[in-house]
């Protein structure tokens, strides 16, 4: 069907963005929202709660995370290890209208007023702003198609990822649990300055249990349904340029209509992270590795096995073909990318071709997981990875890589 938006009182942007890809930061992202279930009956749930507040949303994502980022629990999440849909989390993210948040958000929208405005997705879409404006103050099919555009490659690609953190010692038969216990409450007061000389002779040895432990991580995946119908009602009788109390409440009786779809979940392989190059007084530290690591890795998962919420990332070099992308995304031996150019059609939407395939170096593979200098590892100072060339021809600068299925 077309798409009839009808958008008054947009203002005029005073600075416009290019559509050129020139940086490695100059390209279209999909946005992410991430949350904690923290369980308050877990030991360590304090430091693990400190620990992901601290963890940065993927650079291959935009950062679209709301106020809550911790949903506490004071009990296992039940059916967490099912590929199923968890209603736990469903429920949560249902009763709190999360998906009409993640809107809001998109239109910066006063929660007051209902004032909403255009520069997010002007910014993010990378529309040369002042036509923006333009095309979509008179109405133009070239605004409707950017507007059409704007919802399915920015707001459509919104992602809810809901990370259930678990600690497992590791290290059956080397500790007692109640000495794991112990140690645990000494990581605890280390992190909050408490006196731990009754807990543990000193925290080398602490170091040294810790290090017995792995860490799991269910992550749960969610998508913003964005429909031609939804962009409709959205623009035609919740949206406005100004102060409007009946847009205002039109919108908030329809908060309920904005909806969150189940992609699916992945669980991390537990395995035991390295903690060379940690400060033996920086327990926590510890803790910040272990999460980063495992939720790193989900994310790799989950790009894996669901197509929708892969992410391209642009080619900076091509003599030779670079990329700031590495372990921490994924990226080994056996990876291949799909090499995308970004076209630009008559009427302002945006088309990815492909234009060829290419293949990272075995050596030359960038280690840029978190720490991964600290602890010395191999290839973490090479800054990114380099590729050889599988197919295509007369790559270019800013292109677009990601990563094909190995299926």
């Amino acid at each position: 069907m077309k798409m009839r938006y009808i958008i008054l009182g947009l203002a005029v942007a005073t600075v416009s963005n290019t559509l050129a890809q020139e940086t490695e930061s100059n390209y279209r992202r999909s946005s992410i929202y991430s949350i904690l279930v923290n369980h308050t009956d877990q030991k360590f749930a304090g430091e693990i709660k400190e620990a992901f507040l601290q963890i940065p949303v993927p650079d291959k994502f935009n950062d679209h995370n709301l106020s809550v980022k911790v949903l506490t629990m004071d009990k296992k999440l039940s059916g967490a290890g099912s590929e199923k849909e968890n209603t736990e989390i469903t429920s949560f993210l249902n009763n709190n209208k999360v998906a009409s948040r993640l809107v809001g958000r998109w239109f910066n929208r006063d929660f007051f007023t209902g004032k909403c405005d255009m520069e997010l997705i002007k910014e993010r879409g990378l529309y040369n702003a002042t036509e923006f404006d333009k095309q979509l103050a008179d109405r133009s099919a070239r605004g409707i198609a950017m507007l059409q555009d704007a919802g399915e490659d920015l707001i459509g690609n919104t992602f809810v990822i809901v990370n259930d953190i678990r600690y497992v010692d590791k290290n059956k038969g080397a500790k007692t649990g109640a000495a794991i216990i112990k140690i645990l409450g000494a990581v605890a007061a280390a992190a909050t300055g408490s006196n731990i000389d009754d807990l543990t002779d000193n925290i080398g040895d602490m170091v040294e249990t810790i290090k017995g432990f792995k860490v799991k991580i269910n992550t749960f995946l969610y998508q913003l349904e964005w429909s031609d119908d939804i962009a409709n009602l959205f623009y035609q009788e919740q949206y406005s340029g100004t102060p409007n109390h009946e847009k205002w409440a039109t919108f908030e009786a329809a908060r309920g209509d904005y909806k969150l779809k189940y992609v699916g979940k992945v669980e991390s392989s537990g395995g035991t992270t390295s903690f060379l190059g940690i400060n033996e007084n920086e327990p926590i530290v510890m803790v910040r590795k272990a999460c980063q690591r495992a939720i790193d890795e989900n994310v790799v998962d989950l790009q894996r096995n669901y197509i929708e919420f892969r992410t391209k990332t642009p080619l900076v070099s091509v003599e030779p073909l670079t990329a700031f992308i590495g372990m921490k995304e994924g990226v080994s031996s056996k990876s291949k990318f799909e090499v995308l150019e970004v076209v630009e059609k008559e009427n302002g939407k945006h088309e990815y071709n492909r234009v060829g395939v290419i293949e990272p170096i075995d050596n030359l593979i960038w280690d840029n997981r978190y720490m991964a200098v600290e602890e010395g590892a191999t290839g973490a100072t090479l800054g990114y990875t380099t590729f050889r060339k599988v197919s295509g021809k007369d790559f270019a600068k800013g292109m677009l890589i990601r990563e094909m299925s190995n299926k």
